[in-house]
């Protein structure tokens, strides 16, 4: 005779997993003391650079003051998972980075899990790497130098060629960190509309256009001054512009323009300093 199957005891059910907490609605307050110290440490981002991680170690480095705000604090176990995370390999222009550094640390005093913040993390690298890049080295820089090389033109001296390039220079990337880092912080993991930004989208044509506009008023003031009324010596310069167009047409698509640009400053100043 078969015995009917009785139904196994389920036992005990697992406890229920609870829901991750959503993301909150306005921007983690963060204490003035470690907004400062997150800023100062993006000054220092490229300071540990290396071929293995890049800016990996940068980035913890600069997330880490937030990190402290961690249920458990410095050194709890939310805090050394949360470093060790943001240690690893990451690769961005190191001005931008600071959006990544701050939306990084909006995601982890949110409570994000780990593995959203791991994917959000890698997809950063390209946009704020090529967004960089093209702002920054292929459109400021160049057209600094050229403000400087202007100054020169208008009879400036060194001092004020170098320290007027410097100025203008680091005004624009410390405002661009300063940006990056309260719009990271402020939109978190909806950071991405950010980069839609008219700066960052048509900062580069816009800078290249004005470049090249004082490249054209600086170059013919830079030469007559260099030249003054030497015959000679005016031959000479005109030979060197001529091979030097050469070699940068024959160079292009393999010459950066920021790298042409600060040489020329360079030469100029260093003319102005042996004359």
């Amino acid at each position: 005779m078969v015995s009917a199957a009785t139904p196994r005891d389920p036992g005990p059910s697992a406890a229920p997993v609870p829901p991750s907490p959503p993301p909150r609605a306005t921007p983690v307050a963060l204490p003035f003391g470690t907004r400062a110290s997150i800023f100062l440490r993006l000054l220092a981002i490229q300071a540990s650079w290396n071929y293995e991680i890049l800016l990996g170690t940068g980035i913890g480095f600069c997330t880490e003051p937030a990190l402290r705000l961690l249920p458990g604090g410095k050194g709890g176990p939310a805090y050394r998972a949360a470093l060790a995370r943001h240690s690893q390999y990451f690769n961005a222009h190191p001005y931008l980075a600071a959006v990544a550094v701050g939306a990084l640390i909006r995601a982890e005093l949110d409570g994000t899990p780990p593995a959203r913040i791991e994917r959000f993390r890698t997809a950063l690298c390209g946009p704020l790497g090529s967004v960089g890049d093209r702002l920054v080295w292929a459109a400021w820089l160049p057209f600094c130098s050229l403000v400087g090389l202007l100054l020169f033109g208008l009879g400036a001296g060194p001092g004020w060629v170098v320290g007027g390039f410097l100025v203008l220079y680091n005004v624009g990337h410390f405002a661009l960190r300063a940006w990056g880092l309260r719009v990271g912080l402020e939109r978190g993991m909806q950071v991405a509309g950010a980069l839609g930004n008219p700066v960052l989208r048509y900062g580069p044509q816009w800078l290249s256009q004005a470049a090249a506009f004082t490249g054209g008023a600086a170059l013919p003031l830079a030469l007559s001054r260099a030249v003054g009324s030497g015959r000679v010596l005016l031959g000479g310069v005109v030979a060197t512009v001529v091979i030097g167009a050469v070699l940068i047409t024959r160079l292009h698509g393999r010459v950066e323009g920021w790298r042409v640009a600060i040489g020329a400053l360079a030469a100029f100043v260093l003319y102005s300093l042996l004359r």
